[in-house]
């Protein structure tokens, strides 16, 4: 949206300040979520009260009547429109009405934005899928986002090409569901044949992916995953629990025994493998002892970091009528104990690391140091007076500051 902003010659400003339009990208994930949403959608009003509000995203989507009692909105834009914003916000500038676009979540086509996006000077992200159709029973998502739709693979492989030619040298793939990558389309084509498809992408030197589910990692993934030179040893397979009765209550599609599996075949398939998971807290009827046996297998699996989420009760999905609600205070005790497990398992990583060389995507200065990351996605800062940002280096690890490796010199 920035960019087919700034393609239509308007200047981006910082929230902060002073604005014509203010542009607030809703998330309805949790209830803090939509909150938060809410205040900053008022607070726009608030810094210029002339200026026009625009709500857009999924909170939006999924919460119209409450978004109606909001005063200060001027504009509702839902998730599938995002494309059109500059047109819809030049229209109502001219009409001064407030707009109200229909739901149109049941597209079947992927929304191509039709320009590449840059989040950072360093890395792309590119979104290839949008959409869900696993209905969790604690996510909303699947009712904000609607069916599966895959982004054309032509139309991505154009985009990562045009990056490459700006001196972009790492691409993440992303999406709703991206596992379900291709399942609309007829032909049989799949996530990992787009992959094979960008790994041929001269100058891209580095594919991340984002959040995973677990069974897209069969053993012919695996196996031809490992052939592309250029794809990130760091995968964020989406646990959320490590109990079988609480994973069939969110009716999560694997077990436990299952997701031991994936695991070990990523870890045999690369030496230097980064895992990262989410877990939810607090799950309706979640038991000591249903917790304990989470505790238990995060420790055997041992995941370099963890997100941390509390349940939050959404209306609309199955969860939010289940029995035996969960206090925040025991969701509190909980979140704390896995923090310091995640935390802990972090810093006995970073240790492992003290000594070697490792190959690091310079991203940003601050302060003295250049920061970046590994491939596997290991924070590194480096003390140096050199220009080293969106270079690709060798270095030696000599230490660690807080959780982030720290090395003086780069290697000649």
């Amino acid at each position: 949206m920035i960019q087919n902003f700034k393609n239509s010659g308007y200047e981006i400003v910082d929230f902060d300040e002073k604005a014509d339009i203010y542009v607030i990208n809703t998330c309805t994930v949790t209830n803090m979520s939509d909150r938060k949403s809410r205040q900053v959608l008022r607070q726009a009003k608030k810094k210029n009260k002339n200026a026009i509000v625009v709500a857009c995203g999924c909170y939006v989507q999924v919460a119209k009547s409450e978004i109606e009692k909001i005063q200060e909105i001027d504009l509702c834009i839902g998730t599938n429109e995002k494309a059109d914003i500059v047109k819809y916000v030049e229209d109502y500038e001219r009409n001064r009405n407030f707009i109200e676009l229909e739901n149109i979540l049941y597209d079947a086509k992927f929304d191509e934005f039709g320009s590449v996006t840059y989040t950072e000077k360093t890395r792309a992200v590119i979104k290839v899928q949008d959409g869900c159709d696993r209905f969790c029973s604690y996510c909303i998502i699947p009712f904000a986002r609607g069916k599966v739709r895959s982004r054309n693979p032509e139309n991505i492989i154009k985009e990562i090409v045009q990056i490459a030619k700006n001196g972009i040298k790492e691409v993440v793939i992303t999406g709703i569901h991206i596992a379900s990558y291709g399942k609309d389309f007829e032909n049989g084509y799949k996530l990992i044949d787009l992959l094979e498809d960008i790994n041929n992408i001269d100058g891209i030197e580095r594919i991340r992916l984002g959040s995973i589910e677990p069974l897209l990692i069969s053993e012919e993934f695996v196996n031809r995953l490992k052939k592309l030179n250029k794809i990130c040893h760091h995968f964020h397979l989406s646990l959320q629990s490590g109990c079988n009765e609480t994973l069939k209550r969110m009716n999560r599609s694997y077990n436990i025994e299952e997701f031991d599996e994936i695991v070990q075949r990523l870890r045999n398939a690369y030496d230097d493998v980064i895992l990262t998971t989410d877990i939810i807290v607090g799950f309706p009827e979640e038991s000591e002892e249903e917790f304990s046996k989470t505790y238990e297998f995060l420790k055997k699996i041992k995941f370099y970091k963890m997100h941390i989420f509390k349940y939050s009760q959404r209306k609309g999905t199955i969860a939010a009528d289940m029995k035996n609600q969960i206090s925040g205070d025991v969701k509190e005790e909980r979140s704390k104990k896995l923090l310091e497990l995640s935390d802990s398992n972090e810093n006995e990583y970073l240790d492992t690391y003290i000594g070697k060389e490792v190959s690091v995507l310079f991203e940003e200065q601050d302060g003295k140091y250049y920061k970046g990351h590994t491939a596997n996605y290991i924070n590194v800062k480096i003390k140096t007076d050199a220009d080293v940002s969106n270079q690709i280096l060798k270095i030696k690890i000599t230490g660690k500051d807080n959780l982030s490796l720290l090395s003086e010199d780069v290697i000649k």
